[in-house]
C-alpha cells in the first residue's frame, strides 16, 4: 500500500512539474522578448497593468512558474510550502479566468500556454481545477514530517529562475509610456525608412512598385463630401498617412499570412490603378526577413519598423495580418487576424469606391 502511494505521488509530481514547465516555456516561445511582450499587451494590459509594472510582473510570474515546476520534483518543504504555493497560484488563475469569462465570454486564448498551445479560458479553468485536485491528493499522500528542511534550495531555485527570465528577455527602454494615442516624434528616428532591394531575377506581378512611382491619382469627391481631416496614429510614421485615402498594412516580416496579404494587395493594385497607396508598419521581430517579405509580395512599399509592444497597440491588440483603410486620417475599416475579422479584398474594393456620404 505504501509503495502504491509513493508511486501515485511521484506520478502527480511529474505531471504537475510538466504542466508548469510547459506553461513557462510556452510563454517565451518562439522568442523570449516577443512572446513576453505579447503576453503583456494581450493579457496584462487589459487587467490594468501599466507598461512598467507589466514588464516586471510578467518576467517574475514566468520565473515563478519555472521554479514551481522544478521545486515540485524535490522534497525540501514540499508539503509545507511548495504544494500550498502551487495550489494558491492555480486558485488565483482560476478566479481571474472565471471573472474574465463572465465579463468577456469564452473567446480568444487565455495565454496560459502562450502561442505554443492556444487554450480558451474555460479549457484553462478545467485544466487548473484538475491540477488543484491532484495537488490536494498529493498533499494527503505525503506524510506529515517527511519534508526535508533546506530552505536555501527553495530560495536559490526561485531567484535563479526569476533572474534567468530577466537575463533571457531584458526589459528594453521605451520611447514613451503615453501609448499610441499621443504619438512621440522621436520614435520615428529609430525606424527603418528605406526598403531593401529585391533581386532582379525575382518574378513579380506587373504592378508598378510603390517605391518607383506614385499610384495613379484618385478622383476625389467634392470637399464637402470628404471626411474632415483628422490626425491618425499612423501620421507619426508617414507624413502622407492622413492625406486622402490610404491603406496601412500592419505586418510581421516572418508571418506567412502577412506575406500573402501583401501579395494580394499588390495583385489588387495591378488590376485597380486607383487603389489607395499602401504604407506598411512592420513589427521588428524577424526584421531580417523584410527583403524576403517584399520578394514574396512582388513589390516594394514604404515602411517603418516599430517594437513589439508599439506594434500590438497599433493593431489594437488584434492579430496579424492587419490592414487599415482610412480617408483623411479617419479610419473607415480595420481587418486583422485570419478568422472572422480577416482581410477581404472584396470589402476593400467596395469601400474605397464609395463616396463619404455612404460611409457615415
Amino acid at each position: 500500500m505504501e509503495k502504491n502511494k509513493n508511486t501515485i505521488a511521484l506520478v502527480i509530481r511529474g505531471l504537475i512539474a510538466f504542466l508548469f514547465l510547459l506553461s513557462a516555456v510556452a510563454k517565451i516561445y518562439p522568442s523570449p522578448y516577443f512572446a513576453i511582450s505579447t503576453f503583456e499587451v494581450k493579457q496584462l494590459y487589459p487587467m490594468g497593468f501599466s507598461e512598467t509594472t507589466a514588464a516586471y510582473f510578467s518576467r517574475t510570474l514566468i520565473g515563478i512558474e519555472f521554479a514551481l515546476g522544478l521545486l515540485i520534483l524535490q522534497r525540501n518543504f514540499l508539503r509545507k510550502l511548495v504544494i500550498p504555493a502551487t495550489i494558491l497560484m492555480l486558485v488565483v488563475f482560476i478566479i481571474h479566468l472565471t471573472i474574465d469569462t463572465i465579463a468577456n465570454g469564452n473567446s480568444g486564448s487565455c495565454g496560459c500556454f502562450g502561442e505554443l498551445l492556444p487554450m480558451t479560458p474555460v479549457e484553462a479553468i478545467i485544466k487548473n481545477v484538475i491540477s488543484v485536485a491532484l495537488l490536494v491528493w498529493l498533499y494527503k499522500l505525503m506524510p506529515a514530517g517527511t519534508d526535508k528542511k533546506n530552505f536555501w534550495i527553495l530560495t536559490t531555485v526561485t531567484f535563479a529562475c526569476i533572474l534567468g527570465l530577466f537575463m533571457l528577455a531584458p526589459i528594453q527602454p521605451r520611447t514613451s509610456d503615453t501609448g499610441v494615442d499621443e504619438p512621440v516624434e522621436t520614435a520615428v528616428d529609430t525606424v527603418t525608412t528605406t526598403p531593401p532591394a529585391i533581386n532582379s531575377t525575382t518574378t513579380t506581378p506587373t504592378a508598378t512598385p510603390a517605391t518607383q512611382a506614385e499610384p495613379a491619382a484618385i478622383e476625389q469627391p467634392a470637399a464637402a463630401q470628404e471626411p474632415p481631416k483628422t490626425k491618425s496614429i499612423y501620421s507619426q510614421y508617414f507624413a502622407s498617412a492622413d492625406k486622402g485615402k490610404k491603406i496601412i498594412g500592419l505586418f510581421a516580416p516572418g508571418c506567412d499570412h502577412c506575406q500573402e496579404t501583401a501579395k494580394l494587395l499588390t495583385q489588387m493594385r495591378a488590376k485597380n490603378k486607383d487603389l489607395p497607396e499602401l504604407l506598411i508598419i512592420f513589427m521588428d521581430e524577424e526584421a531580417e526577413k523584410i527583403p524576403e517579405f517584399f520578394q514574396h509580395a512582388g513589390a516594394q512599399y514604404p515602411y517603418k519598423l516599430v517594437d513589439v509592444i508599439t506594434f500590438w497597440k497599433l493593431i489594437e491588440n488584434g492579430d496579424t495580418p492587419g490592414v487599415v483603410y482610412q480617408w483623411n486620417g479617419k479610419k473607415v475599416k480595420m481587418w486583422d487576424g485570419i478568422n472572422e475579422k480577416e482581410f477581404k479584398s472584396s470589402e476593400l474594393l467596395n469601400l474605397y469606391k464609395k463616396p463619404y456620404a455612404e460611409l457615415k
